[in-house]
């Protein structure tokens, strides 16, 4: 009878090597290494998802500010030279949140992460930053647009409860081909019109509201230290109205010193907020008597509320930050209708006397009587 034979062992005859069948301890180890050399090349996926650079730009909401309120300890918005009032509510300027520009490059997840949300907007880089730019002359345009915008919120406001604000009107430029090239200088510094006295921004802005497009006025500004009487035919606006067809550049003298400061946000669009929160400290009156307002807006120096970017966003961040109501330019809302949040009431403002009239409203419970985007 043969032996039993050990199908482990070896052949005993000296034959051919014999190798042992795969063992499950072995096909185990294999499958971990796999598994292991799989993890690994997904994390490392993963970490160039986090850092790979993409040729968009991201729009996210931003955080918001109370401009009744401080940032970093510091009030917002100091008012001397005049009796003030504490208010019980929030005003909320809002913000947009943005990668994609010189130095602030979007990866790869943050770009999906944008296309995933509602909130966020993806676009190809260069349709917000344009070429050769860098992240400097972004930010110093951004912060000359916020401080242009301080200053039109404070004269707007003083303007809105009656203040008088006086103002060097200085001609930097004329309008090519307009009644005024080549008749007013840069350097001329306007002080009537018609005879009539424009001592303030608002009052040259009432005189030519007075005025026909195509009619011949007389600018009686001061040049090197004399009277000089300009015949000009003025031009007409896009809305309709006359221009000289002069840029000015205005040096006000606000009877009260407001002061505006925020830090690491810029660009034209709070102008709004700040003149309904300098009103708001100016006035006895608590507007918005413990609500939380938000919304966004430029504003002009005669008080006109002008469209901003990016609403949609700054609706969310408002949302998030506790904001029921929230005032938009009328100008915006074509992007208004079908993107607001739940639980956000939009009113739509074109002035800032509207402006001032809706926070009153709101605060008084009606609300939900002011007209909004349709």
């Amino acid at each position: 009878m043969p032996d039993e034979i050990d199908p482990a062992a070896p052949p005993a005859d000296g034959g051919p090597a014999w190798f042992p069948p795969a063992q499950p301890a072995m096909r185990s180890s294999r499958r971990s290494v796999v598994l292991a050399v799989s993890a690994l090349v997904t994390a490392v996926l993963l970490g160039v998802l986090v850092v790979a650079p993409a040729p968009y730009a991201v729009d996210s909401p931003g955080p918001t500010k109370d401009v009744l309120g401080t940032d970093n300890g510091t009030p917002l918005i100091t008012i001397k030279g005049a009796q003030t009032y504490d208010p019980t509510g929030q005003l909320r300027l809002v913000t947009v949140s943005g990668t994609g520009g010189p130095g602030f490059p979007s990866t790869v997840l943050t770009v999906l992460r944008g296309w995933i949300s509602r909130w966020s907007v993806v676009l190809p880089r260069e349709d917000l930053y344009p070429e050769g730019k860098s992240q400097d002359e972004i930010d110093q345009t951004n912060q000359q647009q916020m401080t242009t915008s301080q200053e039109d919120a404070t004269v707007a406001a003083l303007t809105e409860l009656g203040y008088a604000v006086p103002a060097t009107l200085t001609v930097a430029g004329t309008v090519q081909g307009s009644g005024a090239d080549g008749k007013l200088q840069k350097g001329d510094v306007i002080t009537a019109i018609d005879g009539k006295a424009v001592p303030t921004y608002q009052d040259l802005a009432d005189v030519l509201a007075a005025v026909k497009p195509g009619a011949t006025i007389t600018v009686t500004v001061k040049r090197g230290g004399s009277s000089v009487e300009v015949p000009v035919v003025t031009g007409k606006r896009p809305d309709g109205s006359a221009q000289i067809g002069i840029y000015i550049d205005p040096t006000f003298h606000p009877p009260i010193d407001v002061k505006i400061s925020i830090d690491n946000i810029g660009g034209p669009s709070a102008g709004t907020m700040f003149a309904l929160g300098i009103i708001d400290m100016l006035t006895p009156a608590d507007e918005a008597k413990g609500q939380v307002i938000a919304g966004t807006g430029t504003i002009s120096i005669t008080g006109d509320v002008g469209p901003i970017g990016g609403i949609r966003q700054k609706m969310a961040g408002a949302v998030r930050d506790g904001a029921r109501w929230f005032l938009a330019p009328d100008s915006n809302c074509n992007e208004v209708v079908g993107h607001v949040p739940r639980g956000l009431h939009v009113a739509k403002v074109s002035t800032l006397h509207g402006a001032r009239e809706a926070v009153a409203a709101i605060g008084e419970g009606k609300g939900e009587t002011l007209p909004t985007c349709s």
